[in-house]
């Protein structure tokens, strides 16, 4: 007798079509970073559109991934998580990589600061997700530079991403925790979007442990760009 319930078998198909999707949308966001690399921006009159076709399949993939991810969490109560020691400077190399070519098609530049040696145990891909979704967030709504640092305070690792942009509303700052619980069950911040990619940010740093603390998000306006900080704290 199998024991899969309909709801279950619902939830493996729309998984399953959601990773094919994820796959397809890769393989599109793949073609439009080779086309911007060979364009031209000064002579290609279809240059711009790329460029938002492919902040725009950024921005569905990742949503996709996160998806995928809660997915798990959710259907198996207990997200296979796997913290390893990792160098920020190769956490950072990926989060570069994967934004570089959105980045130098919308002229932005990304400033990085790190802490000398400084190694942190994490999951890896979950949290070069999280970072990749923050910085393509601010790539929206910066005006034309981005900020990463990681360095510690307090014995977390905290994650920075600032933007030079308008920042956040007034009233999610002052809502504080309350207010990333109601952008999370959907009211957006700055956007009107579904808010899927801060909750998946605070329940990955929540997943994140050690020693009587976890991990946690916030919002904040200022920061060295006078803009939005997303701030990720990892113990």
């Amino acid at each position: 007798m199998d024991d899969t319930s309909p709801s279950q078998d619902l939830l493996l198909f729309l998984a399953s079509t959601a990773h094919d999707m994820k796959n397809s949308i890769s393989v599109l966001s793949g073609t439009l970073e080779r086309l911007l690399v060979d364009g031209a921006p000064q002579t290609d009159a279809a240059y711009p559109q790329m460029v938002q076709m492919l902040y725009q399949t950024r921005r569905l993939n990742d949503n996709l991934m996160q998806l995928l991810a809660l997915y798990k969490r959710v259907g198996t109560l207990d997200y296979p998580l796997d913290v390893q020691p990792i160098e920020a400077g190769q956490l950072v190399e990926q989060v570069v990589a994967l934004g570089r070519v959105l980045l130098d098609a919308r002229r932005i530049v990304l400033d990085v600061a790190l802490e000398p040696g400084l190694i942190w145990h994490l999951d890896e891909d979950l949290i070069v997700g999280v970072v990749s979704h923050a910085v393509n967030n601010a790539v929206h709504y910066t005006r034309d530079r981005i900020r990463l640092s990681l360095r510690t305070v307090d014995g977390l690792l905290e994650i920075r991403v600032e933007d030079n942009g308008a920042g956040y509303p007034q009233a999610l700052l002052a809502a504080g925790a309350a207010g990333l619980s109601q952008v999370a069950s959907g009211i957006d911040f700055r956007s009107n979007s579904a808010g899927l990619g801060l909750y998946f940010s605070r329940e990955v740093a929540r997943m994140h442990r050690h020693r009587g603390r976890e991990g946690s998000v916030r919002l904040e306006n200022g920061g060295l760009l006078g803009g939005g900080c997303f701030v990720l704290s990892l113990p």
